[in-house]
């Protein structure tokens, strides 16, 4: 199939690569010149403009933007709106509010166009391993493109199955049709305010770690640990074995004091429009308002803590702290 990929960054380059590898067409649009040609070099058609995208590909079309939430993302969809044709798609696959995707849906479909809003997990990793899709939209149009999903998720020998589960085969695959425009990058945020909760728990208790031989306790009491084995260690049979323990044994077993991190944190968007849908719809959810709140703490207070989350989100996502003010 083609796919025609507006922003050629950390995510949407291996999008790209990823789908040359299985053998689809890539068009290729990134505002810088040397990028879009680095893709081509590998295979992809390079464009040098939204409108050479379209007109490149053949309707109907698909094609992807892969921007920072916001405006860059709003300017995008709104200039493919006005160049595609009635049965063209447009996918936002990056980490907008997933109010917006209901809001472009409704717009999209008065002009005959369709809208997907694709979360998407993967990080820098995804090209090697795969990307998890939560994918809101019309079923319709999903089935017309499952082959670009299929391309892209890890498939079932990513995880074990799941002992007695029925219904659609595509989650044990790594991608979910989660419902309507909106459902899509909901579960994106819900799925980004979890990872805050388990980033957290894992800093917090790693600092605590740290400070065993604290000299405020009794000699007699002061414990000296190796972390970077102690993490190694879970990492085999412990009930908090994961991908995130994977990565922050990485970045310890490179630099056990975490020299290279301040430990100043941002956090996304996607952990507060967490906590206000939580307060939106009543839910009790102290644990995820406390991680992103730990985040603004961060900013003000460089714990050893705060270097693990720096730590973890650099291995998952290549994110890099902010500059110093």
């Amino acid at each position: 199939m083609e796919l025609g990929m507006v922003g050629l960054g950390r995510m949407g380059g291996n999008i790209v690569r990823r789908l040359l590898h299985a053998g689809h067409a890539c068009f290729a649009f990134d505002r810088d010149a040397a990028t879009r040609q680095a893709l081509a070099a590998e295979g992809a058609v390079a464009v040098a403009d939204l409108a050479g995208l379209v007109a490149a590909m053949a309707p109907p079309r698909a094609i992807w933007v892969m921007l920072p939430s916001g405006a860059p993302t709003e300017d995008a969809i709104q200039t493919l709106a006005g160049l595609l044709m009635p049965g063209d798609v447009i996918i936002d696959g990056g980490n907008s509010m997933w109010k917006d995707a209901v809001r472009r849906g409704a717009l999209l479909r008065a002009k005959g166009l369709h809208f997907l809003d694709i979360g998407t997990s993967g990080g820098v990793w995804g090209l090697a391993r795969g990307y998890c899709l939560m994918i809101g939209g019309e079923a319709a149009v999903v089935q017309r493109l499952d082959p670009i999903f299929r391309a892209l998720v890890p498939g079932r020998d990513a995880a074990p199955a799941t002992p007695g589960r029925r219904g659609d085969p595509r989650p044990e695959e790594g991608y979910v049709h989660a419902g309507a425009n909106g459902a899509g990058h909901f579960a994106k945020m819900i799925h980004n305010g979890i990872e805050y909760g388990m980033m957290q728990a894992f800093a917090e208790g790693l600092d605590i770690l740290k400070h065993a031989d604290s000299a405020e306790l009794p000699p007699e009491h002061r414990l000296s640990l190796n972390i970077p084995d102690i993490t190694e260690a879970w990492r085999r049979g412990s009930v908090v074995a994961s991908w995130l323990l994977d990565l922050t044994a990485q970045a310890l077993a490179a630099d056990p004091e975490l020299e290279g991190f301040s430990g100043n944190v941002s956090d996304s968007g996607e952990g507060r429009w967490t906590v206000q849908a939580a307060v939106e719809t009543a839910v009790s959810a102290p644990v995820l308002s406390a991680a992103l709140f730990a985040r603004f703490t961060s900013r003000d207070e460089q714990r050893f803590a705060g270097k693990v989350l720096s730590a973890q989100r650099k291995g998952f996502g290549g994110h890099l702290e902010p500059p110093k003010p």
